[in-house]
């Protein structure tokens, strides 16, 4: 398991677009502590901001005031190389739309990033077996993401995320294009992965079932914190949802 040390913190930030000629503040001044190792559930409604700062997290946007840290570097002040070589190293990524090249096969899909570390053909082929393995697909390293189910492609995509280590993997609604079980199968797969590895889950999502596996919850609401709950705090029964 990981030391218990800040992997990410946030102080102060605001996100404001350009809408025409009106600015529009989508987060209102964010301060957080994540600590590494942990499984955090980013949760609010649709235009709360909890996109926005899942992308201020991964270093995919940058604020418009305020810091973001990863393991205390600002990555504001990271030039373009350093922040691919963060994004490359340091973070994985899942998307709702799985986000797998359509002519590449589940294993070139997953051995991917390694190529862009610079990883030798055979140890990334090695590695991405390996991963293939542990999300259960194996068997369908050589088919093509046409030719997997939604839970499938999102496997890989798992795998994918996991391919150089990361210390962080970053998922924005892992969920919200699977039915009910299969979502529930992605949302354990990963909770595992974190217990396993130590890796530190951070997940934007709308999907509840996420409470049942989160170390901790972070609810967003109109570009603010509304509330932060631990896992022994949490009372919220899943069948009483609305």
């Amino acid at each position: 398991m990981s030391d218990e040390h800040a992997i990410i913190r946030t102080t102060d930030v605001v996100k404001t677009f350009q809408l025409g000629n009106q600015p529009l503040e989508v987060l209102k001044g964010i301060s957080l502590t994540i600590v590494a190792g942990r499984y955090v559930s980013i949760m609010g409604p649709s235009g709360s901001g909890k996109s926005t700062l899942f992308n201020m997290i991964g270093g995919l946007d940058k604020p418009t005031s305020g810091k973001v840290f990863i393991d205390e570097v600002d990555i504001a002040q990271l030039d373009a190389y350093e922040l691919a070589w963060l994004r490359c190293r340091k973070i994985g990524y899942i998307f709702q739309t799985f986000n797998l090249i359509p002519v590449m096969t589940a294993l070139e899909n997953v051995t991917l990033p390694m190529t862009f570390a610079g990883t030798g053909s055979d140890e990334a082929m090695e590695r991405g077996m390996e991963l293939l393995k542990t999300v259960g697909l194996a068997d369908r390293h050589d088919h093509k993401p046409s030719e997997l189910s939604g839970g499938q492609q999102q496997r890989v995509a798992v795998a994918r995320a996991l391919a150089n280590g990361p210390a962080i993997v970053l998922a924005d609604e892992p969920t919200g294009n699977l039915d009910l079980s299969t979502g529930e199968e992605i949302i354990n797969l990963l909770k595992q992965m974190s217990a396993d590895r130590g890796v530190t889950i951070i997940s934007a999502t709308h999907d509840f079932k996420m409470l049942n596996v989160s170390d901790e919850v972070i609810w967003i609401r109109d570009g603010l914190i509304d509330k932060i709950e631990q896992r022994d705090e949490l009372k919220i029964s899943i069948g009483t949802i609305e």
